[in-house]
């Protein structure tokens, strides 16, 4: 495993989570455990045109990517989802690029409330003078 200071064992750590994202399967069972958390293969199985052993399989590559858990209860293995590696994936690779579209956003609104709050002083300035030259 490649553990240089520049950051690769992170971008193979993205990588694995990438992948197991990239399968439109495996995004239907986060979204099932995501709706019910704690199931066992057989549920999960449930209502999916997927075989039990393509069902583990895909568990298994959500489980070696951080995404998945498990753990015993008696005779059953319940599963249940991770979204830590999401939102580090969030932070890192999407947060970013959505800050700048905030802070021009926050920009734009502050400009536009100012141009609010001048007109709105400038207005009030007309209609002040208006009421002192109808009284001189």
């Amino acid at each position: 495993m490649n553990t240089e200071p520049n950051g690769s064992l992170l971008m193979m750590k993205d990588d694995i989570v990438f992948r197991a994202l990239a399968d439109a399967s495996r995004r239907k069972l986060l979204d099932r455990l995501h709706a019910r958390n704690g199931q066992t293969l057989g549920a999960l199985c449930r209502g999916l045109k997927m075989t039990r052993q393509a069902v583990a399989k895909h568990l298994a590559v959500l489980t070696k990517a951080n995404l998945v858990s498990w753990r015993r209860e008696g005779r059953e293995k319940l599963h249940f989802i991770n979204p830590m590696p999401i939102n580090e994936i969030a932070e890192r690779w999407i947060n970013k690029f959505e800050q700048s579209r905030l802070s021009a956003l926050s920009a734009l609104k502050t400009h536009l409330e100012g141009e609010d709050d001048r007109d709105a002083k400038t207005r009030k300035s007309i209609r002040v003078r208006q009421l002192h030259s109808d009284h001189s």
